[in-house]
């Protein structure tokens, strides 16, 4: 029972310490860095999915985030950084990080791009403690199915998130949580 428990610990710490290693490759060195890549995964994003350049058009801002990284065995983490484009200019710099918890396994990159449609969801973004997925402005996570049909006339919402670019393996069912923090570059 004993070399039980402590193969669990030790999975944990491994857990942990993949995930530490891999949130500090995701690291991007500048700001003029961040921008560049924000800006190219931003541009390759509008170009594929027209549900996201019709809402790009009428966003007060976007926050991408052009790489994301996620590992995890039963204990999991991601971390990212990005920037807040506003009229297609850098206004901010962003983090984002989550932890979760359950049956879960693999390592994963991905973007991320969160159209902001009105002042109070772009507001609930910039309160003191950041950023909770799940907690304040409604964000709808947009799927390829309803990319299809989404246009600004039916946008009625506060947030729109596409995630794109994904690579890797991450498969699993479990409990996440994901905050997005303003940072300085």
């Amino acid at each position: 029972m004993h070399s039980r428990s402590v193969a669990r610990v030790a999975l944990a710490l491994l857990a942990v310490a993949s995930i530490t290693l891999a949130a500090q490759g995701a690291l991007a060195d500048t700001g003029a860095a961040l921008q560049r890549d924000a800006k190219a995964a931003y541009d390759r994003l509008v170009a594929k999915v027209p549900a996201a350049k019709a809402l790009g058009k009428d966003a007060v801002a976007v926050l991408v985030f052009p790489k994301i990284t996620k590992a995890g065995f039963v204990i999991g983490g991601q971390y990212g950084e990005g920037v807040l484009l506003k009229g297609g200019k850098a206004d901010g710099y962003y983090s984002t990080a989550g932890a979760s918890y359950g049956l879960q396994a693999g390592a994963q990159q991905y973007g991320y791009a969160m159209f902001f449609m009105n002042q109070a969801g772009l507001d609930a973004l910039n309160k003191a403690d950041g950023f909770e997925i799940g907690v304040g402005p409604s964000v709808v996570v947009v799927d390829e199915g309803m990319g299809k049909t989404l246009t600004t006339t039916t946008a009625r919402d506060d947030v729109y998130a596409f995630i794109f670019g994904q690579r890797g393996l991450m498969a699993g069912v479990g409990l996440q949580g994901n905050k997005i923090t303003r940072i300085s570059k």
